[in-house]
């Protein structure tokens, strides 16, 4: 009579795929962001991995969680471990879908730049299906299912990161509000329209160019960039304007910049793809491509 006792049961993959981002990107809310689940989600992972393994991963503190000598000393493993096991999905899924690319992008980036440089992209490579997903947050592009991404952020120099344009701000408005502002002090008689997301523009370009003074901030403010932008073509205001998202505005005379003062935020547009070697003849090309297209 055969004998087939039990064997023994690892951590479910899910449990260690938590322990892995929240201890890569330091916290719960932050793994539970790139996993797309809730930070109690992640906590009740960890606290399954932790039972198993009958050791804490974690100090619990008010104010977050920190690493326990444990979880630092498991950390380079395992995310060794999830980046080859990305690495390996990335180049199944490519080897099964040739033709198919999927970008995400900010969404003010999705819609002012990257979608009017698309044409070009589809009348080079016709057979290629793109879909794009505007999100707020970078992926980690050697986890998630993504072949592309561009975001305005920090570069940080890493593989397969390409600057496309210095992020430069400056105000921006219609050509009738245009003519009445002569120089940067008659900003303080204007509406200011400001965007969500970036709610530190006017005050980071004031600071270089008016420096000592205050410009209001209780103007409109608005959760996409495309609307701000819109609004001020209608007159509503002067937008803080990146010029890597204005310039096609500038170019057709539909918005004016009244002070040709330009700053620097220190962040950039980049175009990012999975470091993984060689990127499929598809991905090279709408590489080159949109690379290519940084003016205008």
């Amino acid at each position: 009579m055969s004998v087939s006792p039990p064997r023994p049961k690892g951590p479910p993959l899910n449990a260690l795929r938590a322990f892995e981002a929240a201890a890569r990107l330091g916290g719960f809310a932050n793994a539970a962001e790139e996993l797309c689940v809730t930070p109690g989600a992640i906590s009740q992972h960890i606290r399954a991995l932790e039972a198993w393994i009958g050791a804490d991963l974690f100090e619990r503190r008010s104010q977050g969680v920190r690493l326990t000598a444990l979880g630092a000393e498991a950390l380079p493993g395992f995310a060794t471990a999830f980046d080859a096991m990305g690495a390996a999905v990335y180049g199944l899924r490519s080897a099964a879908r040739h033709g198919a690319l999927h970008i995400a992008a900010l969404p003010s980036v999705a819609q002012l730049w990257l979608s009017p440089r698309l044409p070009v992209v589809r009348a080079a490579l016709p057979s290629l299906h793109i879909s794009v997903s505007a999100i707020e947050n970078p992926p980690n592009l050697a986890r998630d299912l993504f072949d592309l991404s561009l975001f305005i952020r920090p570069p940080t120099g890493a593989r397969g990161e390409q600057v496309l344009a210095q992020d430069m701000i400056l105000p921006v408005c219609a050509p009738e509000m245009a003519a009445g502002l002569r120089s940067p002090a008659d900003l303080m008689g204007q509406t200011l329209l400001h965007d969500a997301l970036w709610s530190e523009d006017w005050a980071l370009w004031a600071r270089a160019r008016l420096p000592g003074i205050s410009l209001p901030t209780t103007g409109p403010r608005y959760s996409l960039y495309a609307i701000a932008l819109e609004e001020a073509r209608h007159g509503a205001g002067v937008l803080m304007g990146h010029q890597s998202l204005v310039q096609s505005a500038l170019d057709d005379g539909s918005l004016v910049a009244p002070f040709d003062l330009a700053v620097a935020t220190g962040k950039a547009l980049v175009l990012e793809h999975p470091a993984f070697d060689p990127p499929r003849a598809d991905l090279a090309r709408v590489l080159a491509l949109l690379g290519g297209q940084v003016t205008g």
